[in-house]
């Protein structure tokens, strides 16, 4: 699996949220990762259309997490940011191929997308950001 770099975005101003006490802006998010403030601004727009932050406006505005990041699953953020995500199509699709109805590597991977759906669905933001911790940056 390879994210997509929205939904890379996505998580990353989702962590740097949870990692303050107060309201951030897309200028003060953008430049902590060194990444277009253009872009950014499309993945919060997306990310308050799925109800994981809060934009508010004029003085005092900013972004801010929607609800707490205990609350917020990370398996939910790819998958609203993603769709579907089938390692083959043959996963998704019945008679896709002609050796489908016996292929032991068609359940290998359905398989595969289980587990992993399972495991990001039981991470949560607060697993990966201590909430109201800071994120350090690491490298300059």
């Amino acid at each position: 699996m390879r994210l997509a770099l929205h939904t890379d975005f996505a998580l990353r101003t989702l962590m740097f949220l949870a990692g303050r006490q107060e309201r951030s802006n897309i200028g003060e998010i953008a430049a902590f990762y060194a990444i277009s403030q253009g872009h950014l601004a499309k993945v919060v727009q997306r990310l308050a259309r799925e109800g994981f932050v809060r934009s508010i406006r004029g003085m005092g505005g900013g972004v801010e997490l929607a609800m707490p990041a205990e609350d917020i699953s990370i398996g939910e953020v790819v998958a609203r940011f993603e769709g579907t995500m089938h390692l083959l199509d043959c996963v998704a699709i019945n008679d896709l191929c002609v050796i489908q109805p016996g292929c032991k590597l068609r359940h290998v991977m359905i398989e595969a997308e289980r587990l992993q759906s399972e495991y990001l669905n039981s991470i949560r933001l607060s697993d990966v950001v201590e909430p109201g911790q800071n994120l350090v940056e690491l490298t300059k």
